[in-house]
């Protein structure tokens, strides 16, 4: 008698700053589609570190950019502190939905929840109805949740369909985002900062130079001349030094230059270098 044995799936407990029907859940779910992926919620991007630091879950995912609202500026020092390196980048089309219970109307809604970063990215859309407050909340697929745990007409959320889906809520009105060229990028987190083992054509880096005239244009000139393909610079600064600043940069591997060239380039002309990451470089929607 012959037998189907199903192949196991590799199953992968992925932290996301959110909870069920989160954008985050989406793009975990989208870079791991062959895998078995269990999220584990976290209240904060302070909270998906510390639970990828210990172990609770195999991999942490984070956002670090959308095309509306700019860099999440915090988590790049998350980064910088952080036991872990970037192995991977997703980028999902981000779709924006006000949403409210089965039967409520748009003119009836007095509050909307969301996240700060959806709100702001929706408040063109509320300048016609001058009756809906927006409240500030800490995930967007929470405040879905809190909508239906509510049980108020007059109260409403914005988050993605799915979150809609879930929650039984309906969407009233979809994708109100300002700008629908709405994007964010997301960082796949791994345990550990030794990145010699992680292969890839994208590397994140960072660093900060003395604090003289011209010492960050000797380092990207030093880069240019290697051909490097420079992808985003974010300047921070640097807690404890006044005006002093660390740059984070993402570049592309093209050609034959190495990492290894590249760094022992620069070294000599930065006070602090350190490698966040080797990975290829994700696909942009």
């Amino acid at each position: 008698m012959n037998s189907t044995v199903t192949p196991s799936v590799e199953q992968l407990r992925v932290s996301i700053q959110g909870y069920a029907g989160a954008f985050h859940e989406a793009a975990a779910r989208q870079h791991f589609s062959t895998k078995e992926v269990v999220t584990v919620p976290a209240h904060t991007f302070t909270d998906v570190v510390e639970q990828v630091e210990s172990g609770v879950s195999d991999l942490g995912l984070m956002a670090i950019e959308n095309t509306l609202a700019g860099s999440l500026m915090d988590n790049y020092d998350l980064l910088q502190t952080a036991n872990l390196r970037i192995t991977a980048e997703v980028y999902l089309r981000i779709r924006l939905n006000l949403m409210a219970l089965p039967g409520a109307q748009l003119k009836d809604l007095r509050q909307v929840h969301s996240h700060p970063v959806a709100l702001a990215q929706c408040r063109e859309y509320f300048k016609v109805w001058p009756q809906i407050e927006l409240v500030e909340d800490t995930d967007t697929a929470l405040s879905a949740r809190e909508v239906l745990e509510s049980q108020d007409p007059t109260r409403g959320a914005i988050a993605s369909a799915a979150a809609a889906e879930l929650y039984n809520l309906e969407i009233l009105a979809p994708g109100i985002e300002t700008n629908k060229l709405n994007h964010t990028r997301f960082l796949v987190l791994e345990r550990g900062r030794d990145h010699l083992a992680d292969v890839g054509n994208k590397v994140s880096l960072s660093f900060s130079t003395t604090h003289e005239a011209g010492s960050l244009y000797r380092v990207l000139m030093v880069l240019a001349a290697y051909q490097i393909n420079l992808t985003k610079i974010q300047s921070k600064p640097i807690v404890g030094r006044p005006f002093q600043y660390r740059f984070h940069v993402d570049f592309l591997l093209e050609g034959h230059v190495t990492l290894e060239q590249a760094l022992e380039a620069i070294t000599p002309i930065c006070t602090e270098l350190r490698v966040l990451g080797v990975y290829n470089a994700g696909v942009k929607p």
